[in-house]
């Protein structure tokens, strides 16, 4: 016999609206609350692309120097409603503590981590760079530099002499302004003098000339070295390059000196060097840039594989096969077919459309971009161990730049921990904004470190 009461829903049907009801006003706090945690982490991320100081002298309400950190959070609560009315009445979790700070740094660093790890792990070569240093603390900082290529095909990696040169003539005016107005302490009236002195020397206006012609070039070839993409294929045509301008410079000295000793005036006291050791001094210093250049940037037989891409070679090798590159090439990388190889190159040598193209990241994306990968498969993968394999050690030398700015004299007492995850949002900075759902990520790994957040998790 079945029982009901008119009118009226069962107690289970009364349940389930209540369970309902329950589960939708969770909800819609998890979200309220995610919100907010999502303008904090955007304040900490701001802080850390920027390599500034999160934290102040005094953190409490009535502070003067409460950081910038708690500054950023005040001015985005003046624009965001639901965030000051959070700070304002918030009594457990406010979210502008250190700890979370601290907590919330960890999980962007391991969120990096996993993208950069996942990353890694798609591309199909990887090279690793170690360097060390010493931070303003004493400790040892190691860098670990990951050089690979992503799904896109792309590769995740002033001179005061000419300014003397160029102005020597208002130096010397204001140097003997200087030294004959009486207006200046007897120190800087001497050392005035004694700059107006050695602007005039001939022998300083000789070297000064001389290296106001060598640092252009050397500036071009920094610039090209400093470059995150930058290949053995392009670095060794930018080597050439150099090496050849330092050498006409080299064959042009003797017009040089005699162009400096036409203009000269005698010096009152010293005895001026001879033309002879002028240009002597002159060939020595081209020699010795010429020499360190050849030992800094010799190639191991492995790297001679660039040879085989270089562009403007491609006309040279259809008349000649460079047989004796090829060889090396598959001494040292023995993963990669000989015969198909050799008959894919002779194919890229032919085609003109080939042979504009400007180092190894270019004729890759040039293949990625007319679906030519499969065809030429072994040129493709010598392309990118080329393009995988470090160069220089300018992204290392970064990383310690970055760790200068953000571990100062006034924030050596900061953690590893800190230090890593700030150091990571300034260098990775990029990657950062390319994540997608990157505060969302933070968000599930904050949530689902202690029981006590669990109002940040939906139900």
């Amino acid at each position: 016999m079945r029982l009901q009461f008119f009118g009226k829903l069962s107690i289970a049907e009364q349940l389930d609206e209540g369970y309902r009801i329950g589960i939708r006003r969770h909800n819609e706090e998890v979200t309220k609350n995610r919100h907010i945690l999502s303008r904090i982490i955007d304040c900490v991320k701001f802080c850390g692309a920027f390599e500034l100081a999160l934290r102040g002298h005094n953190e409490s309400e009535s502070s003067d120097n409460p950081g910038i950190f708690r500054g950023l959070v005040d001015f985005v609560a003046s624009l965001d409603g639901v965030l000051k009315e959070h700070l304002e009445n918030a009594s457990v979790f406010k979210g502008t503590s250190k700890t979370v700070q601290n907590e919330l740094l960890d999980c962007m660093l391991s969120v990096m981590r996993e993208h950069i790890i996942q990353e890694a792990q798609n591309s199909d070569f990887l090279s690793i760079q170690a360097d060390e240093t010493t931070d303003i603390a004493t400790q040892c900082q190691l860098v670990l530099v990951l050089r690979y290529i992503d799904g896109k095909s792309n590769v995740q990696e002033s001179r005061a002499i000419n300014t003397v040169f160029e102005h020597r003539e208002g130096l010397i005016r204001c140097f003997e302004t200087i030294r004959d107005s009486g207006d200046f302490d007897p120190v800087t009236t001497r050392e005035a003098g004694g700059f107006a002195m050695l602007l005039e020397d001939q022998d300083f206006n000789f070297f000064l000339q001389l290296f106001h012609n060598i640092m252009p070039h050397v500036d071009i070839l920094y610039a090209k070295l400093q470059k995150k993409d930058i290949d053995s294929v392009h670095i060794k045509g930018s080597i050439q390059q150099f090496q050849q301008d330092i050498q006409k410079i080299r064959n042009s000295l003797h017009s040089l000196v005699n162009q400096s000793s036409e203009g000269a005036s005698q010096p009152k006291r010293r005895r001026l060097l001879s033309p002879d050791v002028h240009e002597r001094i002159a060939t020595e210093v081209c020699d010795t840039i010429l020499q360190h250049t050849m030992e800094r940037f010799c190639f191991t037989s492995h790297l001679v594989s660039a040879t085989l891409l270089q562009a403007d070679r491609f006309e040279q090798y259809t008349v000649a096969f460079p047989e004796d590159a090829l060889s090396r090439t598959l001494k040292a990388y023995p993963v990669l077919n000989g015969s198909k190889l050799k008959t894919e190159l002779s194919l890229i040598y032919c085609k003109e459309e080939f042979r504009t193209c400007c180092g190894a990241v270019d004729l890759l994306q040039l293949f990625k971009e007319n679906n030519l990968e499969e065809v030429f498969s072994e040129t493709v993968t010598l392309l990118k161990i080329l393009i995988t394999t470090p160069m220089t050690t300018a992204e290392a030398e970064r990383c310690f730049s970055t760790l200068k700015r953000v571990k100062t004299f006034l924030r050596n007492s900061m953690t590893q921990e800190r230090l890593n995850a700030l150091a990571m949002l300034s260098m990775e900075k990029r990657m950062v904004t390319e994540i997608i759902d990157f505060n969302q990520k933070v968000i599930e790994k904050f949530a689902s470190q202690k029981e006590l957040r669990a109002t940040f998790i939906f139900k």
